[in-house]
């Protein structure tokens, strides 16, 4: 394994975390790998929201229904995309992602809560002040742990197969 592939495979969702602030300097970092996501002809249509406000904190977590442990997470991101180009769900998609590895190189554990075709998402963009030409695509809830369960993934003999699929 390598560093790339080791951060990725010690990534676990984590929905408990301690109150320590996370480093600005980490954050701004994991924005940028964010904003360097593959983007479909470039467009780049993402806006990134980082909240550390307890009340704002408490309020998206209400509105969420599998996220209301964001309330206790020292901060949270909110990616959006620009509802008009085309790969908008794709792209920023590809930038949480980035955000959340990121955030792992740096031993700040995260949380990926859906955004895009929740019945809040449009809750959540007005309650933050966000332009109606946004769409919350996720909130990523973000800390240092104070628990943390490690779901088993699935064997590779279940999940891939070469050139062609058999059915057993």
């Amino acid at each position: 394994m390598n560093v790339v592939t080791t951060v990725i495979k010690s990534r676990h969702s984590v929905r408990k975390f301690k109150p320590d602030t996370v480093n600005e300097t980490i954050i701004k970092d994991a924005i940028e790998c964010a904003a360097h996501a593959p983007t479909a002809m470039n467009l780049q249509p993402w806006l990134f929201g980082v909240i550390k406000n307890k009340d704002m904190l408490s309020r998206i977590a209400q509105t969420t229904d599998h996220g209301k442990f964001i309330a206790e997470a020292p901060l949270c991101f909110a990616v959006f995309g620009e509802k008009k180009e085309k790969y908008y769900l794709e792209d920023c998609c590809a930038a949480t992602e980035n955000l959340i590895l990121a955030l792992q190189a740096h031993g700040i554990n995260s949380c990926w809560v859906a955004g895009e075709k929740k019945p809040y998402a449009e809750m959540i963009r007005s309650l933050l002040g966000v332009p109606q030409k946004y769409a919350l695509v996720s909130l990523v809830a973000a800390g240092h742990p104070s628990e943390m369960d490690i779901a088993k993934k699935k064997e590779m003999k279940n999940i891939v197969f070469f050139e062609e699929f058999k059915k057993e």
